[in-house]
């Protein structure tokens, strides 16, 4: 390793927390474009790729390429088996040449509360930016409804009984409510987008949620690094507010 090169763990790495759906590559777009500028190593989708092929290569198996979420999921999953810490543990052990990533840098991002658990210890000097927002606006975002952090609707559509218009998901009742089922199926019934987007969309965000708990990571950041760590409602906030909100930290 050349002289120069720095750990991570020993640089004051901004790092951003959240699910799909809650607002972070808006709001990374808007620190890349501040002063001054974050830049952003590369990120959690480029770092799952080399531990997915990783895996791979330890099982034997031919190395290729994932794409399925449900496939990757479970990839990150049989390397959490034999690295607790997940990406996180991953994150820790990397170098970076400060002339080529002058800081301050950023990284998008940690999920759950064994990466941020480990992160917290692992990496001391980094700084945690949660966003979060409820999993029935997630989804709406993945619809392509909520590129600047749609609001919660006030009225939404009543349930009429049923496995309701693309919605048919397992694990869908246990992660939103009747009113919440009934808003989402409305997207179908209106014509605003297909029943089978819409059910691709919600199995994105059931089976994220099945393998990620929020607000077990939220907790275990406000336990563990209180002091480095904000937590950001992008409901109650735009992305210049909550890019303002990180910054200020």
């Amino acid at each position: 390793m050349a002289a120069r090169w720095l750990s991570v763990a020993d640089l004051p790495l901004l790092i951003l927390v959240g699910v799909t759906g809650v607002g972070k590559s808006t709001t990374l777009a808007l620190l890349e474009a501040g002063d001054p500028p974050v830049r952003q190593l590369p990120d959690r989708r480029a770092l799952a790729d080399q531990l997915i092929t990783k895996v791979q290569l330890d099982a034997g198996e031919p190395i290729r390429p994932i794409s399925d979420r449900a496939e990757r999921f479970d990839y990150t999953r049989r390397y959490r088996a034999q690295n607790p810490g997940g990406l996180a543990q991953a994150l820790s052990q990397l170098w970076v040449d400060p002339a080529l990533w002058p800081q301050p840098l950023c990284f998008d991002g940690l999920r759950g509360m064994d990466e941020v658990s480990y992160a917290a210890a692992h990496l001391p000097h980094a700084r945690f930016a949660v966003l979060d927002a409820p999993d029935v606006v997630r989804v709406e975002r993945l619809l392509g409804r909520g590129d600047r952090f749609d609001r919660l609707s006030t009225s939404p559509t009543a349930a009429t009984g049923g496995t309701l218009p693309g919605l048919d998901v397992p694990g869908v009742d246990a992660l939103f409510t009747p009113e919440e089922q009934a808003r989402l199926s409305a997207l179908v019934t209106s014509g605003t987008v297909s029943a089978d987007d819409l059910r691709a969309k919600v199995a994105i965000v059931v089976t994220e949620r099945q393998n990620y708990d929020p607000s077990a990571a939220i907790a275990a950041l406000q336990r563990l690094a209180a002091g480095r760590t904000v937590v950001v409602d992008t409901i109650r906030n735009s992305p210049e507010d909550a890019a303002r909100l990180i910054r200020k930290e």
